[in-house]
């Protein structure tokens, strides 16, 4: 019982380590992914806090060493996913009742174990197990799930502080109760710290979970689940299932007790998600809550005025960091035919000088993509460009899958503003560019917004002031997350809050208060202390 209104420690966004030669994280990172290689570790289900395994077992492997075995996991199946939501169903009541600031001191140590001694051991697994370079495991795995868990707890407080005004004799209040049933949460595998918060956030508003991560991401995911557990989770309150996704999605969609799902993942896989909600809606006991971010073709559109260096500089990093693997990445530009020259020397220069490799050499800025699917869809693309009459490799375009699966950064050139890699999500280090007329900014506007059906992130490039209040104007609804002379990936847990609508998702903002609204039924209560005596109201009585 609360015996006081407690204010919970300020939060902040974790520092990023720079992993210099001779730093003390670096070294100690070394180690770490040393001491990860020499073991294969056993990866079971965690159900009811028991560990849980198959006959299934499959190995993990690092994308970008086929033959290096990194641990095993057990698949499971309908009756697994069935065993974790009665697990959490059975922890529901006592998880509900807890105070608000103990589940906040589960998530606040949460945050300190992610950042401090776990801090190696996340950011290794993420690098070895999703082929993530340094900095982009740091950024990822490290601060930005402790950035999750403590601004969640800090948009927690804030919820639960907003009330109502009471007129004289009255008391209003609202109370933010977690939802009646279980929330499903299915993770991808391009950021660890999303596999963390989409379980996360529903837990600490008192919702019990049950949780599945993409089978290319159980490696880091199994850390997660360790530092939940160290920092007291109650057995129950979030599941770690592996289960096929229709499998799984099935069973989640047709239980009585299901509450709401948390996805983050493709769009084609949420539309069924959906579809399948909505044909089992009966048999709820509630309308669940559906709440996903998806795909992304996202956009880097030039004004003449702009400075060709930031440009340049905005799609290197926009469209390769993490090989393109971002809802977010830099898919698709648009540059004037006048700067075309000036951007395309820096960016060809800037590609030709990146290292691919293994993330365990530091020096690497290029890995390799996540599995043998995703190479020969990205390498389909490229293929294709090559053949295309509209179409011209500028860089890249090369692969080679003999120990990793390695695509080398491809830029195409596109006569074609709707050539099908301008159009469709290709989740690779793939960039297509379409040059415009100088002088046909405005046309070019409203073809960006036309040209997919996707709306994540965008950025403008300009110095013209007019130039930016149009491009805010014209493509007011083409993405969630809108940049000003800045690439359109990176957002920050508390300063960015992250989302998009059309075929991106339901915009509900991870990495701030709007998302950890979806996962609580609010009640209004009024009580009144002077209750009347007499139904009569003044204007009843005669003159």
């Amino acid at each position: 019982m609360l015996r006081g209104f407690f204010d919970v420690p300020a939060a902040y966004n974790e520092p990023v380590k720079d992993y210099a030669p001779g730093s003390h994280e670096r070294i100690s990172l070394k180690e770490t992914i040393n001491d990860l290689k020499s073991i294969t570790r056993d990866i079971p289900m965690i159900i009811g806090g028991k560990e849980v395994r198959t006959d299934k077992k499959l190995s993990i492997h690092p994308p970008h060493d086929h033959k290096h075995t990194l641990g095993h996991y057990y698949m499971g199946d309908a009756s697994h996913v069935h065993m974790a939501i009665d697990a959490a169903l059975e922890a529901r009541q006592s998880w509900q009742s807890l105070p608000w600031d103990h589940r906040a001191s589960i998530f606040l140590k949460a945050a300190d174990l992610i950042s401090g001694p776990y801090r190696d051991k996340i950011n290794a697994s993420t690098m070895l197990g999703q082929s993530k370079n340094v900095y982009q495991a740091e950024i990822d795995a490290a601060c930005e799930m402790a950035d999750f868990f403590r601004f969640n707890v800090q948009f927690m407080v804030q919820i639960y502080k907003e009330q109502p005004v009471s007129s004289k004799g009255v008391w209003n209040r609202v109370e933010q109760r977690p939802l009646e049933g279980f929330v499903y949460a299915i993770t991808p595998f391009n950021f660890t710290s999303i596999a963390a918060n989409l379980p996360a956030a529903p837990a600490l508003m008192g919702n019990v979970v049950v949780w599945k991560p993409a089978e290319t991401q159980i490696y880091s995911a199994a850390v997660i689940m360790d530092v939940f557990r160290e920092a007291g989770m109650p057995d129950g309150v979030i599941n770690m299932v592996f289960a096929d996704g229709p499998v799984g999605g099935k069973v989640m969609a047709a239980h009585p007790d299901f509450v709401g799902v948390h996805f983050t993942g493709s769009t084609e896989v949420f539309k069924r998600i959906w579809k399948a909600i909505g044909e089992n809606v009966m048999l709820h006991n509630t309308y669940p809550k559906i709440v996903g971010e998806t795909g992304g073709k996202d956009f880097v559109m030039v004004h003449k005025s702009a400075d060709p260096l930031h440009v340049a500089t905005a799609l290197s990093r926009g469209a390769f960091e993490y090989q393109g693997q971002k809802c977010s990445a830099a898919s698709r530009a648009y540059i004037p035919e006048g700067m075309w020259p000036a951007v395309k020397e820096r960016l060809v220069d800037d590609i030709s000088s990146f290292k691919m490799g293994g993330p365990e050499d530091f020096g690497n800025f290029i890995n390799a993509v996540i599995d043998e699917r995703a190479f020969n869809k990205i390498t389909g693309y490229i293929d294709r460009a090559k053949e295309h009459p509209d179409t011209e490799i500028i860089a890249g375009g090369d692969y080679d899958s003999s120990e990793g699966w390695f695509i080398k950064p491809t830029v195409i050139l596109s006569n074609d503003p709707l050539y099908e890699s301008m159009q469709e999500e290709i989740f690779g280090p793939v960039l297509t560019i379409y040059l415009y007329d100088d002088d046909k900014y405005e046309e070019t506007l409203k073809l960006v917004d036309s040209t997919s059906p996707y709306a994540l992130t965008g950025a403008i490039f300009a110095n013209d002031r007019f130039a930016i209040e149009l491009a805010l104007e014209k493509l007011v609804n083409a993405a969630g997350n809108f940049y000003i002379n800045d690439k359109p990936t990176g957002a920050v847990v508390g300063q960015q809050p992250f989302g998009g609508a059309r075929a991106s998702g339901t915009n509900d903002k991870s990495g701030s208060y709007l998302n950890l609204l979806r996962w609580v039924s609010p009640r209004t209560i009024k009580e009144n202390f002077d209750p009347p005596t007499n139904y009569i109201y003044p204007s009843l009585k005669s003159e």
